[in-house]
């Protein structure tokens, strides 16, 4: 299968990360899916925005989980990064699956829980792919790996992955334990023993976050499963000159 490339909170080296303008950047760059951070608000709305905090992509400050979705939808989400984005809000989940349904773009969305718990996430996120029929081609990780687990006890439709950024001799025995279909491993991680291993245990093996021309020839070269880039352009172009 050749390798998937995924747009990292879109294109975002581009355009400001975790919004409809990289979301749609990276789709018209011809990304396979995009790659997004799922969080919580006071009021229980999942929407996509990276750190815990909207201090370094908006300009307001406080915890998402204690600000409310009409306090977080008056924020400016774009401005940070160009002024050709002033005005640019943090998207909800829902924003992002309507906006999928005429694209049907691969999704990754990686629930932030690993720092702040948000009680029944797991739940809010695999009813919200439900709703808008979007669990085959969507992908749930996170760096939670009791949050994957709690995926495999709840039984839901929808496939997993643990996220890691350290590699433990029982990592992909664990992965098989929960039923996770794959590992998202961080770039400095990867060799062709783990592919390889991981493989033959029945494990795909994703790889971000790869921008570098050099990184984005090795996990073609290895038959990494997808990875996770900031420059999609450049990863399709690669990828197109390797065939």
């Amino acid at each position: 299968m050749s390798t998937l490339i995924y747009a990292h909170r879109g294109a975002s080296k581009q355009a400001p990360e975790n919004t409809m303008p990289a979301f749609e950047l990276g789709y018209k760059q011809g990304a396979d899916g995009i790659e997004t951070d799922v969080q919580l608000t006071k009021d229980g709305i999942p929407v996509l925005i990276h750190d815990e905090t909207v201090n370094r992509t908006t300009n307001g400050t406080g915890f998402i989980k204690d600000l409310t979705y009409q306090e977080l939808s008056a924020l400016d989400a774009g401005s940070w990064k160009s002024d050709t984005y002033s005005d640019t809000r943090i998207p909800t989940l829902d924003d992002l699956l309507a906006w999928n349904k005429e694209k049907n773009l691969k999704l990754n969305l990686e629930l932030k829980n690993n720092i702040i718990s948000y009680p029944s996430i797991e739940k809010i996120v695999t009813e919200k792919l439900k709703d808008y029929n979007m669990v085959e081609q969507s992908v749930i990780s996170s760096f939670n790996h009791n949050s994957i687990a709690l995926l495999d006890s709840l039984n839901v439709e929808v496939d997993y992955a643990l996220l890691t950024s350290k590699r433990t001799s029982d990592l992909i025995s664990y992965s098989k334990d929960i039923h996770a279909r794959g590992i998202h491993i961080r770039y400095r991680l990867l060799s062709n023993r783990f592919v390889t291993n991981a493989k033959q245990n029945g494990l795909y093996v994703a790889v971000y976050t790869v921008n570098s021309p050099l990184s984005i020839s090795k996990v073609l070269r290895l038959g990494c499963h997808a990875m996770f880039t900031d420059v999609p352009k450049r990863a399709l172009e690669i990828k197109q000159r390797n065939k």
